[in-house]
């Protein structure tokens, strides 16, 4: 009966998470805020359903997948959410007009695509023959 009550809990919590998820991708006003609504509520939300899972099949063999599979999505959605984010910055997606801090802006070097601890200059600008040349060298 105790084995029951935690796996619907851990069910019920891990459901709710993934919903709330859901709708933070719906309603989050820019890709930052959904990207990181997603990437936080949805996995820990699977995590807590797949240990559900462990608690309710109490086999060794879901176990060792249910946690490596738990493993895997804590290693990879945030880095992933990172690397969208960070691309999608410097692509020039633009930020929801509420947002109160930018602590990359005049941090960019657009000519070397690099991230500077100094502010570079407003007229860091790469020039359109420069960025065909570099995409011809590639």
């Amino acid at each position: 009966m105790a084995r029951e009550i935690v796996v619907m809990s851990l069910f019920l919590v891990g459901a709710f998470l993934m919903f709330l998820a859901g709708l933070g991708l719906l309603r989050m006003p820019d890709l930052f805020l959904r990207m990181s609504a997603t990437s936080k509520a949805g996995s820990l939300g699977a995590g807590l359903v797949l240990l559900g899972a462990v608690v309710f099949f109490q086999d060794w063999g879901i176990t060792a997948r249910a946690l490596a599979t738990i493993v895997f999505l804590f290693l990879t959605a945030p880095v992933a959410a990172h690397m969208i984010g960070r691309a999608a910055y410097f692509d020039g997606v633009p930020l929801w007009k509420g947002t109160v801090r930018d602590d990359l802006r005049g941090h960019y070097k657009l000519s070397t695509h690099r991230l500077e601890t100094q502010a570079t200059p407003p007229d860091d600008k790469e020039s359109i023959d420069a960025v065909v040349q570099r995409i011809d060298d590639h």
